[in-house]
């Protein structure tokens, strides 16, 4: 089919399509699930070597789009730390070339979630300059080789603010920063995308309205429906992880 690459046919890229917009709505209603979601889709129709730099610029424009929607929510002074922080993983990150434990790390990350999901930490709720620094740096260093990490940063997020729209805008500000901050890290290692020009269009523009969707079930939302939700998306994703880590180190 024309404008699309040749690994990919026309049922595989509509199925793409709808996930960008069932995910998007996913997140702007809760925060997260839709990128851990639509990468899982992705996996199925993507050769390895454009998976994880496909999903960050598809996720970029998702949540730069979810940015401008609930700008209102946003924490605007959690910015600034957070790219500092994660400029500096994403350069460490685009240079390393050990290879990661991915199992260990796998168990570890689901545990930490589970842990600060669950279990009150009172520091989280005064998370200042050097706490966004560091998840900005730790999350995006991960995110090189991971390609979602918000689960971490919505575990701390749902600590650190009250209001759940503060938690989901502020959740997507430090996102599209992090794949921002990949875009250019994957560019600069070479990594060429043009032959899924069309592809990713499509895809942003139905991530965009699946925005627009969750937005509006996220203004009606309870606020403890939203935790609990929340709580259950995070418990969800951090057991999986923990199972495949576990699988991995047999």
């Amino acid at each position: 089919m024309p404008f699309l690459p040749p690994e990919l046919g026309a049922a595989g890229a509509a199925i793409l399509v709808v996930a960008s917009f069932c995910t998007s709505a996913l997140t702007a209603a809760f925060g997260l699930g839709g990128g851990l979601s639509l990468l899982a889709v992705m996996t199925a129709f993507l050769p390895v070597a454009v998976l994880i730099p496909l999903h960050g610029i598809v996720q970029l424009a998702s949540n730069g789009g979810r940015v401008v929607i609930q700008r209102r929510g946003v924490a605007w002074a959690a910015l600034p730390p957070f790219l500092l922080g994660g400029a500096i993983g994403a350069l460490i990150g685009a240079r390393f070339v050990v290879a990661l434990p991915e199992a260990t790390l796998q168990v570890s990350i689901g545990l930490f979630i589970l842990i600060v999901t669950f279990v009150p930490i009172p520091r989280l709720g005064v998370l200042g300059f050097g706490g966004f620094a560091l998840t900005g740096a730790v999350t995006t260093f991960l995110s090189m080789f991971f390609g979602a990490t918000a689960p971490i940063m919505a575990a701390l997020f749902a600590q650190t603010f009250k209001e759940r729209e503060t938690v989901v805008a502020t959740l997507a500000a430090v996102t599209a920063i992090q794949h921002a901050l990949k875009a250019v890290a994957f560019f600069a290692m070479g990594v060429v995308l043009w032959p899924y020009a069309a592809l990713l269009l499509a895809m942003i523009v139905t991530g965009f309205l699946g925005t627009l969707a969750g937005t509006a079930v996220l203004r009606r939302l309870d606020d403890r429906f939203f935790r609990l939700v929340l709580r259950i998306i995070l418990a969800v994703l951090a057991l999986d992880l923990v199972r495949r880590g576990v699988l991995g180190l047999l």
